[in-house]
């Protein structure tokens, strides 16, 4: 409770940092800009060589999609593959996404995963699993007990409304930028109306967009708000992996912080 009343004084300190800047739409806050690629697009029978070497590239956090075969048809790997992989990465951040159809069930399992201090590992679990069930507030309560970070996403089509009211008690908001589980999907822009109806209220909270963003796509999700920016195809698939990843953090850096060009990160490039 204290955690909460804190985070809600913060917010409330920050609310001027997320105004409309003079370019139209533009919403800017103070957040960091983070980029965690998605490993689905990733050789994962190398799957700790592939996160070392987006980490070598400049990337932030880690993107791990975790799907049951029932909330989504595919089926990837469970929270004994993730700890299995926090081993070999015992200090950097885990963003688990749970495309789950009870994720009360594998937050313990996840807890395990937790790396070498608390906060370093986030549990994203959807709404729309949690929410008909009356299961929502059990499953953020259930992370907090375990230290865990709280993420909670919703699918395009579920009102941004239906998250507000929990985005006090969450430490990240998932906006997803296509239908989940699914593939061969292209963004969806008009999902970032969503991401700025957030960073108006939570100028503070970390925003996070997945779902067809590279950097081709990531100046309309900066614009919005977002600063973390989930990419697996942009990443992975790039000719150059890290020139990738410095395109969308300066995307953010530039649209969504305001940063003039000579304050920005440097380019990076695999070749160096």
């Amino acid at each position: 409770q204290q955690q909460q009343q804190q985070q809600q004084q913060q917010r409330g300190e920050g609310a001027a940092a997320a105004r409309a800047s003079p370019e139209a739409g533009t919403m800017q806050h103070c957040c960091e800009a983070k980029i965690g690629p998605s490993v689905l697009d990733c050789d994962m029978a190398e799957l700790a060589k592939e996160v070392h070497r987006v980490l070598d590239a400049g990337a932030d956090y880690v993107h791990l999609d975790v799907m049951d075969g029932h909330f989504v048809p595919n089926i990837s790997f469970g929270p004994y593959v993730i700890q299995c992989l926090r081993k070999h990465v015992p200090d950097v951040p885990f963003d688990c996404h749970m495309m789950t159809s009870e994720p009360e069930k594998w937050v313990e399992g996840i807890a395990k995963a937790q790396g070498n201090e608390p906060g370093l590992t986030t549990y994203t679990f959807h709404l729309e699993a949690t929410e008909p069930r009356g299961k929502t507030q059990e499953v953020i309560d259930m992370c907090r007990k375990c230290d865990l970070r709280v993420g909670l996403t919703i699918s395009p089509d579920t009102p941004v409304e239906d998250l507000l009211k929990y985005a006090d008690q969450i430490d990240l908001a998932l906006i997803m930028t296509v239908y989940p589980g699914k593939g061969g999907q292209s963004f969806m822009e008009d999902m970032m109306s969503k991401v700025r109806t957030l960073r108006e209220q939570y100028p503070d909270l970390d925003i996070e967009v997945d779902g067809g963003v590279k950097p081709a796509t990531v100046d309309a999700a900066a614009e919005a708000g977002a600063n973390l920016i989930v990419s697996g195809s942009g990443v992975y698939k790039a000719k150059d992996m890290a020139e990738s990843i410095s395109v969308m953090r300066r995307s953010v850096e530039k649209l969504g912080q305001g940063k003039a060009d000579d304050e920005l990160s440097p380019m990076r490039s695999d070749a160096k």
